[in-house]
């Protein structure tokens, strides 16, 4: 199988198609700079230039695959409902190529925002409240799925961890710690996150790829609940400084627009996707990869 990747050369990207290219697909990413068109060459795939606010890119990518991953997102958290917008244009440029087609499609959303402070579930649906989260790529791909389109979606843990994790929510908190000559939690601490490592992840894309139903939601967590407090105490021991406890006013002095994300109560479990794709996680936890020290 063709397969378009947004995304292709970014954290969870690059994994994905080695992930893919191994098990005998054909890679067209997504790439705009020199130096990622260069790592998806290396990588034996092949190149569509452009990015996520170019939409005739899209729509040629989507039209040359026999299948598409939007793993593609942009990372920029201080104009998060921004770029939440620029994610929902273009799953509906991608969608619109392949209406009629019963071709797969493969979008990208997250569980932290499913049900909070309950375990949630792959059969949930994502009805967060859009004034924390204004992200709407579920209800975005939702109506493709009536138009001919094999849609499925993998919602990835809040951290998805492992080697080369620069960006995601570990790093920032151990930035933010060094910063401030202190790791902090909200409260008691006792607000979980999931967690998955990459390569359990983009497995998860691939399988949901060849064998999703359509209208699936698939979870990757590995880790269903792991305490912010207990994240806290390792990155403290590892970095040697002083855990303690602030108040949900002060968070938002000491944590910035991360403030929300280390206030979530966000377990989830994977149960239904392990059964419904014979999926199962293998690679380190997140509490192993802290332990372990790969991101100190």
């Amino acid at each position: 199988m063709k397969v378009f990747v947004t995304g292709a050369t970014g954290f969870i990207g690059t994994a994905l198609v080695q992930e893919l290219t191994k098990a005998g697909h054909r890679v067209l990413g997504l790439a705009r700079s020199a130096a990622s068109i260069e790592k998806l060459k290396a990588a034996g795939a092949e190149v569509q230039q452009g990015d996520l606010e170019d939409l005739d890119s899209l729509r040629a990518g989507a039209a040359a695959a026999d299948g598409v991953i939007h793993a593609g997102f942009v990372h920029d958290f201080t104009r998060f409902a921004e770029v939440c917008q620029i994610d929902k244009v273009a799953i509906e440029t991608m969608g619109s190529v392949l209406a009629g087609s019963n071709r797969p499609f493969i979008v990208t959303s997250g569980t932290a925002m499913v049900n909070q402070g309950i375990m949630a579930t792959e059969d949930m649906a994502n009805e967060h409240d859009a004034t924390l989260s204004p992200r709407v790529s579920e209800s975005s791909l939702d109506p493709f799925t009536s138009q001919g389109v094999r849609t499925a979606v993998v919602r990835l843990a809040p951290s998805v961890h492992g080697e080369g994790d620069h960006r995601g929510f570990i790093p920032t908190m151990i930035n933010i710690a060094r910063q401030k000559g202190v790791v902090a939690y909200v409260g008691e601490g006792l607000n979980r996150w999931n967690a998955v490592h990459r390569l359990d992840a983009v497995h998860l894309y691939r399988l949901a790829l060849e064998k999703g139903e359509t209208g699936m939601k698939y979870h990757a967590v590995g880790d269903e609940g792991i305490t912010l407090k207990a994240i806290s105490e390792v990155i403290g021991r590892q970095l040697n400084l002083p855990v303690r406890s602030i108040t949900p006013e002060e968070a938002p002095a000491h944590f910035g627009w991360f403030g929300m994300m280390a206030s979530l109560d966000c377990p989830a479990s994977s149960k239904l996707t392990q059964k419904r794709l014979n999926w199962k996680t293998v690679h380190p936890t997140l509490s192993d990869d802290l332990a372990n020290g790969i991101y100190f």
